[in-house]
């Protein structure tokens, strides 16, 4: 009896125990009330974030490239924009709605589909602030085919984070947080449940294919929605439409179309007339040595030398230092040819310049933010270095970097560059900033100049470093520094400490044009120096150093002041000085070539033809013979411009119906 109770008790206290174990690991009721939410809830629960999610996304993306929401003097802030440009913006916002949607289903989870929606936003959006901050262009299609050159320079740029960027990436990281509680619907119902999922992302991918091939990738789609191309002003046109439905528009771009009126018949009847031309055209510059001279030497040594960030800062207004700057440039000045290269960079992109002075072909042509030595030189292409060795010259290209940045390792081949000496070839070179000295450089001119010059004429392409982007006055020693004496007001200390930077390595490069050209004046060999700044930079905050010194009005980052650097062109047997005005470098060797009296390619004969009507375009700004700028072009330029155009295709993808008029 006693051992039956005894029972009774343990059952009791066992199940109690039981029971306390049931209750203590039960969810919380909000939580069961939650998971056991009716149908109708749990439907409206999951379409909430399809929405929101995407829309964040797109804002915070606006937000972070453009570095701030309000209004803006040109009219294109973010407001401003979705309101004039709404289609744009819904577009894009319906595209990352149909993405959402399809990983949504697809996982039969949330969490995935906020992380890959996110990442569409942010990842262009970072890039986007730091490329206009740098470059002053936006993140572009052909960026992702540059990925390792960048990489490249990474350790000299110095960036900085936004709270913008911080701020969204903590609230990203909350909503993923936040949608791993959503329950998706149908998750475990077999297969009733898939097909309702089934059907959804169906319907996205639909959705999101019509969008990209009817919209975005078709030139008919994005004008039925209001969207006007502006590849020459790409930072224009991202502000416009926003940075999704710019750089998937841009994507049109990575197909070269012929030029209106293209055809065989077309470009051999430019030809003929070009070479008809050529035989009365007298010299473009009346006191060019070519146009005083009756006989003019028709081989001389040729070398180009192209400064890194070589531009004139005593330009800046209010801006003093402790020492001049340009001594050398400005002796040389009264001996040769002097102007500015209008270039079709900024910040960046020294690859455009080079393609364009070696070439005589435009960037304009090609798609904005393309690089050709990467995409379009393929094959051998007509360029200087070729047509000189058809005239017995070696061609020999020297720079003071890798040698495989900007692929130039296989497009120098391409171009006609027999040699190329590359960082990794300089012995023990002296160094400033961490790359080689713009004096070193010039050592290693001068001494390929000196193995080659009894083997016939020379012709060298020089690219420096010395002076590559970013700044920062630390890394000169203090007492090799140039100081600013005096700047206006509102310009950030560590602003002016990057400017000192810059101008002490345009100092240095300064000294080193004196150091080659005094060489030269020794030699008994007539050689012709064509030396020009590749681009200008911004300085770290962007634009305030040129706003605030009046060089350029506020907000106008595409102001054509920005795109001109010093260029000159000076041999060691004339001294005929020369006003070049203002030149697209595209004109920089058909120019040389016309000063000195060299017989040109016909391409090089076709610019100088040109030059009456305008001095070049680039960036959809003309160079007037005047030097002065004007974004419209006269039925005259258009012609000559669209002749050229005819050219320039003919030659990179048209099959080469010119070859033997080229060379």
């Amino acid at each position: 009896m006693s051992d039956k109770m005894n029972d009774n008790k343990s059952v009791k206290s066992t199940g109690k125990s039981q029971e306390k174990s049931r209750k203590q690991k039960r969810p919380p009721k909000w939580w069961q009330a939650w998971i056991n939410r009716p149908r109708t809830s749990n439907i409206i629960v999951n379409i909430v974030p399809m929405l929101l999610v995407p829309l964040f996304a797109l804002v915070t993306t606006e937000w972070i490239a453009r570095g701030t929401l309000a209004d803006n003097t040109q009219g294109n802030g973010f407001f401003q924009a979705l309101s004039a440009h709404r289609t744009s913006f819904i577009i894009a916002y319906l595209l990352l709605v149909a993405v959402y949607v399809l990983v949504c289903c697809l996982f039969a989870h949330h969490t995935p589909a906020a992380i890959i929606v996110g990442l569409l936003g942010y990842v262009p959006a970072v890039v986007t602030y730091f490329k206009l901050t740098m470059r002053g262009e936006p993140f572009l299609p052909w960026d992702l085919t540059q990925i390792g050159d960048l990489m490249g320079v990474s350790d000299s740029v110095e960036l900085s984070i936004q709270p913008s960027m911080v701020i969204t990436l903590i609230l990203y990281i909350l909503i993923f947080v936040g949608v791993s509680f959503i329950r998706f619907p149908g998750k475990r119902g077999g297969w009733r449940g898939f097909w309702p999922r089934g059907i959804a992302a169906a319907v996205a991918l639909a959705g999101g294919l019509v969008l990209m091939f009817a919209v975005f990738l078709s030139p008919s789609g994005t004008t039925a929605a209001g969207i006007k191309p502006d590849m020459w002003m790409q930072d224009r046109y991202y502000r416009t439409n926003g940075v999704l439905t710019g750089f998937l528009t841009n994507l049109q771009l990575l197909n070269i179309d012929a030029p209106d009126g293209y055809s065989g018949d077309a470009v051999l009847a430019i030809a003929e007339n070009t070479e008809a031309a050529a035989e009365t055209r007298e010299p473009y510059y009346e006191d060019s040595y070519a146009a005083q001279m009756a006989e003019t030497e028709q081989t001389p040594d040729i070398i180009f030398l192209m400064a890194e960030s070589f531009w004139d800062v005593t330009a800046l207004e209010g801006i003093s230092y402790d020492q001049p700057l340009l001594t050398n440039f400005t002796a040389l000045v009264d001996e040769g040819a002097s102007g500015h290269a209008y270039t079709p960079s900024f910040g960046g992109g020294t690859c455009d310049v080079e393609f364009e002075a070696l070439t005589g072909f435009s960037m304009e042509f090609l798609p904005a933010g393309s690089k050709p030595y990467q995409q379009y030189i393929t094959d051998d292409v007509f360029a200087l270095p070729h047509y000189l060795k058809s005239l017995g010259y070696s061609t020999t290209a020297v720079h003071g970097y890798g040698r495989r940045f900007w692929n130039r390792d296989t497009a120098y081949p391409r171009l006609g560059i027999d040699e190329f000496i590359a960082s990794d070839d300089f012995v023990n070179p002296k160094k400033r900033r961490g790359f080689i000295s713009d004096d070193a450089m010039v050592d290693q001119i001068i001494q390929e100049y000196e193995d080659k010059k009894d083997d016939g004429p020379v012709f060298i392409h020089a690219i420096t470093m010395q002076n590559h982007t970013t700044y920062n006055r630390n890394r000169y020693p203090e007492n090799e520094l140039v100081r600013v004496t005096e700047a206006p007001a509102g310009i950030p200390d560590a602003t002016i400490g990057q400017l000192e930077d810059c101008a002490t390595g345009i100092r240095e490069m300064d000294a080193a044009l004196g150091k080659l050209t005094d060489y030269l004046r020794t030699t008994d060999r007539p050689t012709i120096v064509v030396f020009w700044g590749d681009h200008m930079n911004p300085m770290s905050d962007g634009f305030t150093l040129f706003e605030e010194t009046g060089f350029i009005e506020k907000g106008d980052t595409a102001s054509p002041r920005l795109y001109e650097t010093p260029l000159l062109i000076w041999s060691n047997y004339a001294d005929n000085q020369v006003d070049l005005g203002t030149l697209s470098t595209y004109n920089l060797s058909p120019v040389m070539m016309d000063l000195y009296g060299l017989k040109q390619p016909l391409m090089f004969e076709y610019l100088m033809q040109q030059l009456p009507a305008t001095h070049g375009r680039s960036k959809g700004i003309v160079i007037e013979p005047d030097n002065t700028t004007s974004e419209e072009m006269t039925q005259e330029q258009q012609e000559w411009f669209n002749r050229y155009a005819i050219l320039q295709y003919n030659y990179l993808f048209g099959g080469k119906t010119l070859e033997g008029y080229f060379d």
